[in-house]
């Protein structure tokens, strides 16, 4: 079910105008730039935005205007692991890495010290749940132990869908942004 849903997912997103997506996007990154939880964070984890996701950059670009540190992740393929690293602007050396993803070089920054992660996803449902590329990689880095950020979904409109199917290595997050709505969960309940 989840293949099926994230082949659907992709080709809805694929067909979304690229004019219709950056307006968009700049409507629910000023949603997130608002939350509490990103002006209370002193580090906010991003991510290089890849086609069919929300261009999380003006966050970035803020974020650094606000005296905050950015982060964004690297993978290291064969072990399966995912760590966050400090950049500093958005011309930051970066590595092309595998599937042709745009990962910062430099050193990890220690988990415990993230405030915020803004989480990618193809899907999300009305309980926090979301759905992935397939790889686990932020499954299992929100999972760790030493993690006491802040998660929060950022996604357009058109990714909410009414159920996903949930294993028990799924991670939820806590808030979720999009264009049109800022909603919040606590375990799996959504809350006002």
């Amino acid at each position: 079910m989840k293949h099926h849903l994230r082949t659907d997912m992709k080709a809805a997103l694929g067909a979304m105008p690229a004019g219709t997506a950056a307006e968009l996007s700049r409507a629910a990154c000023e949603s997130l730039l608002a939350l509490a939880e990103y002006q209370q964070a002193r580090s906010v984890m991003l991510y290089a935005p890849i086609a069919g996701e929300v261009d999380c950059r003006p966050i970035a670009v803020a974020a650094w205007k606000d005296g905050k540190t950015v982060l964004l992740p690297r993978v290291t393929w064969a072990e399966r692991h995912m760590v966050a690293v400090p950049v500093d602007s958005l011309n930051h050396p970066v590595v092309t890495g595998r599937n042709s993803l745009r990962e910062p070089e430099g050193e990890p920054w220690p988990v415990e010290r993230i405030d915020l992660i803004v989480v990618p996803g193809l899907a999300y449902d009305r309980l926090g749940n979301r759905l992935g590329r397939g790889g686990g990689f932020y499954d299992r880095f929100l999972a760790r132990a030493t993690l006491a950020a802040h998660t929060c979904g950022l996604a357009f409109s058109i990714q909410m869908v009414r159920e996903l199917p949930v294993h028990p290595n799924d991670y939820p997050v806590k808030v979720l942004v999009t264009d049109k709505e800022v909603l919040r969960f606590t375990n799996g309940i959504p809350t006002r």
